[in-house]
């Protein structure tokens, strides 16, 4: 009997309680609701908005406000100086560092032990658990498993609170046993500075049977490169032949799919997308055939929604989870056992059914481009080139677009800064498949390119190899969780690129 077998008998009780989200689902969601009230109800933030008296959604709904970062601000640094009892019971002593607001260079999203434990932890449980159900051959726990993480530091200078990349408080907090079966060692993985984590986290996996990989796309695709250049084969399977799964998640995979199946080309690897975040972690694919994921909801997160056509509207509609339709676009709010009240996490989700109720991510309330009219959204974007790489043959590496407003002749267009890892040959070709795919999936792109009258033919620029790494590492974002905005209604991010491009 393998170890994978042996392993698989303790996650039966968990697939069993899973099937609850097939016709529980608005029940399990109704339970949180009421255990985070009343764990909250003696905290600052619970006696200023009456938690004692929310007995249902409604109540809640009345007495607390939708949040943004800002509102919550104050709050979480009093939590970062050390008081307890602020937005959730106790003191919380990690904090997530995440990409910032346009106030801050960066936000510091509190995890509790309590979060740690219920929701981030629990996740990656789940997802191993949906993926033992999907594959009962699996052989997973046989070898090791490879995960990527970030680095961490003294938050406030305090020894017992840190601050950093929630994979790093991850790996910081997991369990010593887990240790035992994952590569690289703890003291490699918390690296601050990726390039030498990279080559060191490569070194170190060579000789062992990795089975399993977990990460973001784009620094787990650059640590499996820098092992193949160690190694001169020409795929994965040669360095790994029992490698089996790819558990990712971070950014959209749609960009780096043809790059992964071009290194790994043996037929029983899978591909498990997974919707973590610092926040929390919120969905999962149960069924490895369909790109839509399960939200999970017995994790200590209660789910709400704001339609995106009244997003940023005085009064937006905002629905709990059973007030949903399949097709609509969201905003995505969430309450958590850290401490998250009503929080607005910025991205966008379409359901595609309600028995689970199933999700894909389409994007971020603030990642798009509507300067004309057009409303393009990041799920747009990928569905538009991943047509433009199967007509040309090209593969995508990183990318980020932006509206170029009225010259002189009132010429307005979108700006496609693209770094390619294999260019296409033929790049006007490219640019009217991408052209042409947005308008058939975009009605509002397609009226606003109407024969070039608001807006013009897309441009696209090819950048130089690295210019997005360059630029993350410029920002002192360069491994972790940390992405690229892929679009954005200013040019300041791609103006920032061609500046750092023009340099080199």
């Amino acid at each position: 009997m393998s170890l994978t077998s042996i392993a698989s008998m303790f996650f039966l009780p968990r697939q069993r309680e899973l099937k609850r989200h097939f016709n529980e689902a608005e029940e399990l969601q109704a339970r949180v609701l009421r255990y985070l009230v009343a764990q909250a109800m003696e905290t600052k933030y619970g006696k200023e908005h009456f938690f004692s008296k929310i007995k249902d959604y409604d109540g809640f709904a009345a007495n607390v406000p939708v949040n943004t970062y800002e509102e919550l601000k104050g709050d979480i640094d009093r939590m970062r100086h050390g008081e307890s009892d602020v937005l959730w019971k106790g003191r919380v002593r990690w904090f997530a560092k995440s990409s910032g607001t346009t106030n801050d260079k960066s936000k510091f999203i509190p995890v509790s032990a309590e979060g740690l434990r219920n929701i981030h932890y629990a996740g990656g449980r789940d997802a191993v658990a949906m993926y033992l159900m999907s594959n009962p051959r699996s052989r997973i726990f046989d070898g090791r498993s490879l995960i990527l993480g970030g680095s961490h530091a003294a938050n406030y200078g305090a020894a017992d609170s840190l601050v950093g990349d929630l994979s790093a408080i991850l790996i910081e907090n997991i369990n010593p046993l887990a240790n035992l079966v994952r590569v690289p060692c703890k003291e490699t993985a918390l690296l601050s500075d990726f390039e030498v984590k990279r080559d060191r986290i490569a070194r170190e996996t060579l000789g062992k049977n990795v089975t399993n990989i977990s990460g973001v796309p784009s620094w787990m695709l650059s640590v499996l490169t820098r092992v193949m250049e160690l190694t001169g084969k020409t795929h994965l399977e040669e360095v790994w032949p029992n490698l089996e799964v790819f558990f990712h998640g971070g950014v959209a995979f749609t960009p780096y799919r043809g790059q992964y199946r071009q290194l790994i080309t043996s037929p029983s690897m899978h591909y498990m997308e997974t919707y973590n975040a610092s926040e929390g972690f919120f969905g999962l694919q149960n069924d490895l055939g369909d790109p839509a994921m399960m939200l999970m909801l017995d994790y200590g997160v209660f789910y709400e929604f704001i339609p995106m056509d009244e997003f940023g509207s005085p009064n937006p509609t905002v629905v709990p989870l059973w007030g949903v339709e399949t097709g609509k676009n969201y905003a995505m709010l969430i309450s958590t056992s850290c401490g998250l009240w009503r929080y607005v996490i910025g991205d966008t989700v379409r359901f595609t059914s309600r028995n689970p109720y199933k999700f894909v991510i389409t994007g971020r309330t603030k990642h798009f481009i509507n300067a004309f009219g057009e409303e393009l959204i990041v799920d747009n974007a990928e569905k538009g080139l991943a047509a433009a790489c199967a007509a040309t043959g090209a593969e995508v590496l990183e990318y980020t677009a932006a509206p170029v407003f009225m010259n002189e002749n009132a010429k307005c267009r979108h700006q496609w800064l693209i770094e390619f890892s294999r260019p296409p040959e033929d790049l006007a070709k490219f640019a009217g498949v991408l052209d042409s795919e947005l308008q058939r999936i975009n009605s509002d792109y397609e009226a606003k390119r109407y024969k070039d009258i608001t807006l013009q033919h897309l441009e696209i620029i090819p950048a130089r190899k690295n210019l997005f790494n360059d630029w993350l590492k410029m920002k002192g974002k360069l491994g972790g969780q940390h992405k690229v905005p892929r679009l954005s209604n200013s040019r300041e991010y791609i103006e920032e690129l061609f500046k750092l491009r023009s340099k080199n």
